[in-house]
């Protein structure tokens, strides 16, 4: 099981350590990509800093950043799934899982990022500032960038069931297709409740996040290896998520799954 995960804005504080060593992360084949992004990241924020904001997407509460940008070659490194905070990860808890689902945890769960491509959680980066919807200097729009990186890496390692959570942006990056398609499941959360005597579902947006990360934890601590989507239903099921299959997959489109929720918190 492959298991695709975004990153979270929010990061880690910064360190004092050891800095990345791009040759070290998984995947070596996006190495050079890795290095073209990284280069041009640095270089943009030890520029003018106004511009780099800009390019980034920050508020002026956010320009901290630009600094922190410019020094990740000489920043400490933490193993990714220390460095990504925020609502998914809080609900999957990786500090609170056992050895053995941790392991698991390793395997599986591949984080992708505007910086890196993608990494797994072991892997060691330092907490920076850098969405994939950003257009950089030389790269260009990270997102087209980096399909074209992943489209040849990323397959090879995408065996069995791929279960994607990405949001939107992120699954730009990458794009399962042919036989992988077919054994990709996505994920969508609604809200079910009663108005009026009728039942009505609506999208959850932001606690879907939350969702997403308890489903992933659930996985994990029961030590569960669905094969195939299908299994993967059933797998949530036992763990009593309530699934339903919305779409089935092809080679040109992934299987589209349906969790459905009572409460959003």
């Amino acid at each position: 099981m492959l298991v695709l995960l975004p990153p979270s804005e929010g990061k880690a504080p910064s360190v004092a350590g050891t800095p990345v060593a791009l040759g070290t992360l998984s995947l070596p084949g996006l190495t050079a990509a890795r290095r073209t992004v990284l280069d041009a990241l640095v270089g943009l924020c030890r520029g003018d800093g106004e511009r780099a904001a800009e390019v980034l997407g920050l508020s002026k509460g956010l320009r901290g950043e630009v600094d922190r940008n410019a020094d990740l070659p000489e920043a400490g490194a933490l193993p990714a799934g220390e460095v990504y905070t925020g609502v998914l990860f809080d609900n999957l808890g990786l500090a609170k899982l056992d050895a053995e689902a941790y392991a698991r945890a390793e395997r599986s769960l591949l984080v992708f990022s505007g910086l890196w491509g993608a990494v797994r959680i072991g892997d060691r980066i330092p907490p920076y500032r850098c969405s994939m919807g950003v257009k950089l200097p030389g790269p260009g729009a990270l997102g087209a960038y980096w399909r074209a990186a992943t489209d040849a890496v990323l397959p090879e390692v995408a065996e069995g069931l791929v279960l994607d959570l990405r949001s939107a942006a992120y699954a730009a990056a990458w794009k399962p297709a042919g036989e992988v398609a077919a054994r990709t499941a996505t994920v969508r959360v609604l809200h079910e409740r009663v108005v009026d005597g009728v039942v009505r579902r609506s999208v959850v947006s932001h606690f879907n996040k939350a969702t997403k990360g308890r489903l992933v934890r659930d996985l994990l601590n029961a030590g569960a290896e669905p094969a195939g989507p299908g299994e993967l239903v059933d797998a949530l099921a036992a763990l009593g998520h309530r699934v339903e299959v919305a779409a089935r997959g092809t080679a040109r489109r992934p299987w589209q799954l349906d969790v459905v929720v009572a409460e959003v918190h």
